[in-house]
């Protein structure tokens, strides 16, 4: 378990992160999920593209790019609102990893194209 916490604006994207990194679990992801609770998300690393085929819920995505020498990632496109079962999401070029996160993930936490986001650590929710 990881967590995501985006640097520029000081904001925890997900206490709990599942990471999904074998092409097998990258292709399952969430589908036949019930849900995706509040704080949590998956992050699938190196990969620059998602499907939503027999999703049973909608989510953020949000797609990261290339770590720099600290591991903070820049946000490199932002999908809201994504639709269950509506196929797959157009390639973003110069992702190098997309977290999937409940809807409202990116207004709330005021994520911008730009922003410096980190994988790592779980934090403390108190």
């Amino acid at each position: 378990m990881a967590a995501a916490h985006n640097l520029t604006r000081y904001s925890v994207l997900a206490f709990e992160l599942e990471v999904a990194a074998s092409l097998w679990a990258k292709f399952l992801g969430l589908m036949g999920r019930a849900a995706l609770g509040p704080g949590a998300g998956l992050w699938l690393p190196d990969s620059n593209g998602i499907h939503m085929m027999f999703m049973r819920f909608p989510i953020d995505a949000i797609f990261l790019g290339k770590p720099d020498g600290a591991g903070a990632r820049p946000v490199v496109s932002l999908h809201r609102g994504l639709r269950a079962g509506i196929g797959l999401v157009p390639l973003v070029r110069g992702a190098h990893g997309v977290l999937e996160l409940p809807v409202g993930t990116i207004e709330a936490s005021g994520t911008r194209v730009g922003d410096l986001v980190r994988i790592g650590e779980p934090v403390s929710r108190g």
